[in-house]
């Protein structure tokens, strides 16, 4: 189903809700980007980050009631809401794990199933509609999340099924890494700066917000630095889906040289990103797992890296 229309229920997410008089001004100490520019009709990729700039986590996080909800990796909730509490006591802020409280799926080709339950999403990332409770979200050219309150979730399932068929967790990846949006997972987790998985690049990180946890680091790298590892999408020519954090070899450097960051199968290939020395990459010898691992081969992004628009945000 990789190229066709389709629904599945994405079961590898959970939701952290942040709510109270203090949350917008609490969250904007706390993430990379810009909670001034979330809105009902707008919801943005994001990410947490070490006083080192290393993401504790990244997510989706979008406006909802007296305060935010933040989609991430299922295996991240529980650190995060925990190490967030720590600094919540200063304001009037709460946290709290939500996952129950909301069914999410995710669509590809999926408008016309939308709009049977009168959603009409505009084209543009992170773009939002809502009616009715429910909220989507345009995740990237042809794919939107759908979250349902929990009560609801039953009656959403069955519309969605009258009108599409049921797909599987893996093509919903394998949409995200061919739009080139990379997550942190749990074996990820405090292992790479926003910008080595392209996080400014679909504008999960502002510039222009000011003062966050790790902003120093971040900052400088992007006026500053030269980013010696980013994010490359890649094929690999066998079956088994190699988990994040599986380690990228180069024989000419002979030693790793990178970590999947996703990946999906294909059929009978995988497609992947990575994170990878960018010196690596142009000796376009790569081998994952060990350096006499399988070949992978580089694919295109979908987008460029542009440090003048990127700033912009």
């Amino acid at each position: 189903m990789a190229d066709s229309a389709f629904f599945c229920s994405l079961s590898h997410e959970g939701i952290l809700a942040v709510r109270g008089s203090d949350a917008g001004k609490f969250l904007q100490g706390q993430v990379t980007c810009n909670i001034s520019y979330l809105s009902e009709a707008h919801a943005s990729l994001g990410a947490r980050c070490t006083v080192k700039g290393r993401m504790q986590s990244s997510f989706r996080i979008l406006p909802e009631g007296n305060g935010y909800l933040l989609a991430m990796a299922s295996e991240l909730l529980e650190a995060q809401l925990a190490d967030l509490k720590k600094y919540a006591v200063f304001s009037k802020a709460t946290l709290s794990d939500d996952s129950a409280a909301w069914a999410r799926f995710g669509l590809q080709r999926g408008d016309a199933a939308l709009q049977a339950l009168s959603l009409s999403v505009a084209d543009e990332a992170g773009a939002t509609a809502r009616h009715d409770g429910l909220i989507a979200v345009r995740a990237s050219a042809g794919r939107v999340e759908l979250w349902a309150p929990a009560e609801r979730a039953s009656a959403v399932r069955e519309a969605l099924a009258a009108a599409l068929p049921e797909g599987t967790l893996n093509d919903w990846l394998l949409g995200q890494v061919r739009a080139g949006i990379g997550q942190v997972m749990g074996p990820t987790r405090e292992l790479f700066i926003p910008q080595m998985i392209n996080l400014q690049a679909v504008d999960g990180v502002s510039f222009k917000k000011g003062c966050y946890t790790g902003q120093e680091i971040v900052a400088r790298m992007q006026y500053l630095g030269k980013l010696k590892r980013r994010q490359y999408r890649l094929a690999l020519a066998e079956t088994a889906v190699p988990e994040p954090g599986a380690e990228i070899f180069s024989p000419t450097h002979g030693s790793s040289v990178g970590e999947v960051v996703i990946a999906a199968s294909s059929g009978s290939a995988v497609e992947l990103l990575a994170v990878l020395s960018a010196d690596a990459v142009v000796d376009d010898n790569l081998h994952l797992g060990s350096l006499e691992g399988p070949r992978l081969t580089l694919l295109d992004l979908p987008y460029e890296l542009d440090r003048d628009r990127e700033i912009q945000r």
